[in-house]
């Protein structure tokens, strides 16, 4: 066992005596009157001085790009790091999951291209003109952009796959990202028969008309994925999703071509000759899901070539062991939080429906009192080394321009805690060291989170024994981690959420746009927080309007709002991350950032047919 290993083992049996000394001297609510004591064990707890291996890492210290000169031709083998099969939802009007994106980035691509200010720019597969008022585009699309059947990319293509999402029988999560275009929802409600914004003037000229100007609209507001219609205008909406069009045989436009699917296991492709931006440098790849556990045994013995995810846990372990691989890094754009239920989602109306009298969690200063009970620093040096960091608010530090670090918020503070719930009337009525709601009725949390790795259960149990720590009582939904789909499916991804799941863990993977309606709007499915009011929506509202053009207005909003979720917690977030991905020796054209790639997939390479290994 490696020493970080055994040292988060050791950090994690350390907090459970404490946990247990702490409910044993009578728990959390007695604690709130010792200002000294409580404070400091925990401080201890997450003090440099008990660093898990004597090191932390920063995510600075990584390139995000590897380049070289590739031989011709090769096979590059990519593993899927996932703790259960991949969905196999393989077509971006449909997929719900990171796992499935991974595998479409492969075969299929935006029509839209961005800079490094997450804004639009010439160099996608579609230019653009838009009018002086700032509410009209309209896009070419290149003529040499063609379908791997050979059929090319049409207009008719790109309003079809916005149609199929505006449909009423359309069963995927994405109607969110269409309804600033005129006459979408007349056309979803069944008022109109077309889309009124969407004009096609020719077979490769397509003008969109939004309802009104936004700065989101520049920066990935726009839905840019064609859908072709020759093969799917056939199918029902409601059964596309599900066809075999999409888990079978799904073709693109990106610079592979999917050959075979081994369904949940893996994906090989071929080289698309034909992809727009001139023919990839490789014959072939094959993407194979990897379990998290065995992921540096892949990449030692050379299994596989790269992966799309490194648990960072585990990077101590193998920083000189991987001798065959360079691993790069960067900021994510991710980030990790804790999330209260709240409500449901309406599925008739399409929208949230918030009901805090009848949720658990409906009290914000409960909520409030359990983000104060967590040490997200500590969780960020003991569990991932520093490659994972405290994280303030739901605009995470990805977004530079945006991002608001002045906000105060709740960190680790137990005293704090304690008093907020004791204001509150959470008291424990009957000694046995928990609280009861201010009804004197018993408060029992159930907490969704997800298996997969060597942290999750230990951190699933931090965060449990954190709560405890101030008379929370807390338990796992069924008394177990969730696999991924499970989890995804309780928590409300198809709208049918479980009512007896209080609290979940997750994370949230942000676009090129800071907009961040598609996880906090009112009519996002992915809101399975079911959290919303009047404030909520005017801001986000106000954050994409024409005033928010300026960028001055626009961070102005976005600060009013990050301050605005800090106060009314309807989630918190746990942790910024930070994203490495080792690479072997011999691949070369490599680059993980997402936005103003300087190397794109087509021109990824290999140096030799065999994958180094490690020594």
């Amino acid at each position: 066992m490696g020493k970080a290993n055994l040292s988060k083992i050791l950090f994690v049996m350390m907090l459970m005596l404490f946990l247990v000394l702490a409910a044993c001297s009578g728990g959390g609510s007695e604690g709130a009157d010792d200002s000294g004591s409580e404070e400091a064990e925990g401080g201890d707890a997450g003090s440099e001085s008990e660093e898990a291996d004597g090191k932390v890492y920063d995510v600075a210290d990584f390139s995000p790009i590897k380049e070289g000169e590739p031989m011709d031709g090769g096979n590059l083998n990519f593993g899927l790091v996932s703790p259960t099969v991949f969905s196999g939802t393989l077509n971006f009007n449909f997929y719900s999951d990171a796992v499935d994106s991974e595998i479409l980035d492969w075969f299929d691509e935006s029509l839209l291209d961005v800079d490094e200010t997450f804004n639009m720019n010439q160099e996608g597969a579609a230019t653009w003109e838009v009018n002086e008022e700032g509410d009209e585009f309209t896009f070419t699309i290149r003529d040499e952009v063609n379908w791997h059947d050979g059929e090319p990319v049409t207009a008719e293509d790109w309003a079809f796959a916005i149609e199929v999402i505006a449909d009423p029988d359309y069963d995927g999560p994405r109607y969110g990202n269409v309804t600033d275009i005129v006459g979408v929802e007349e056309y979803h409600d069944g008022e109109a028969d077309s889309i009124e914004g969407l004009e096609i003037m020719d077979e490769k000229t397509l003008k969109m008309t939004f309802k009104q100007a936004t700065p989101s609209l520049l920066s990935g507001g726009i839905w840019s994925y064609a859908l072709p219609k020759h093969i799917f205008e056939d199918i029902p909406v409601a059964d596309m999703s599900s066809s075999d069009a999409v888990r079978v045989n799904p073709i693109g436009m990106g610079p592979f071509k999917v050959e075979s699917i081994t369904p949940g296991e893996s994906v090989t492709y071929s080289k698309n000759e034909d992809y727009w931006q001139g023919e990839p440098n490789l014959d072939s790849v094959t993407v194979k899901v990897i379990a998290p556990e065995t992921v540096t045994q892949a990449l030692e013995t050379g299994e596989v070539d790269l992966v799309n995810s490194f648990p960072t846990d585990q990077y101590p372990d193998v920083e000189e062991s991987l001798t065959n691989v360079e691993f790069l890094g960067r900021v994510d754009r991710s980030y990790s939080y804790v999330g209260f239920k709240l409500g449901s989602w309406d599925e008739e109306n399409g929208k949230v429906d918030m009901d805090l009298e009848n949720s658990k969690v409906g009290d914000v200063e409960l909520r409030r009192a359990m983000w104060y009970a967590v040490d997200n620093d500590a969780v960020g040096e003991r569990f991932y080394n520093g490659l994972r960091w405290n994280a303030t608010t739901l605009i995470p530090s990805f977004y530079e321009v945006y991002h608001d670090d002045s906000i105060e918020t709740p960190t680790y503070d137990p005293d704090t805690a304690n008093q907020i719930l004791d204001e509150a009337g959470y008291e424990d009525v009957n000694g046995d060291g928990f609280r009861e709601n201010p009804d004197g009725e018993e408060l029992v949390l159930n907490y969704a989170s997800q298996e997969g790795g060597d942290t999750a259960e230990p951190l699933a149990n931090y965060y449990i024994q954190s709560w405890e720590q101030i008379g929370i009582k807390v338990e796992k939904i069924d008394g177990r981690l969730l696999e991924v789909n499970d989890f995804y499916d309780r928590i409300g991804e198809q709208g049918n959420d479980d009512p007896d799941i209080d609290i979940y863990s997750a994370a949230w993977s942000v676009g090129t746009d800071v907009n961040p309606t598609n996880l906090w709007g009112p009519n996002v499915i992915f809101n399975f927080t079911r959290w919303e009011d009047e404030e909520n929506t005017r801001l986000q509202e106000e954050g994409v309007s024409s005033e928010a053009i300026d960028l001055e207005y626009r961070q102005e909003v976005y600060s009013e709002w990050q301050e605005y979720m800090v106060d009314q917690v309807p989630a918190f977030p746990t942790v910024y991350r930070a994203e490495l991905a080792p690479v072997n020796e011999r691949v070369v054209n490599w680059d993980i950032r997402q936005e103003d790639q300087e190397l794109e997939r087509y021109e990824v390479g290999v140096t030799q047919e065999e994958p180094a290994v490690a020594e």
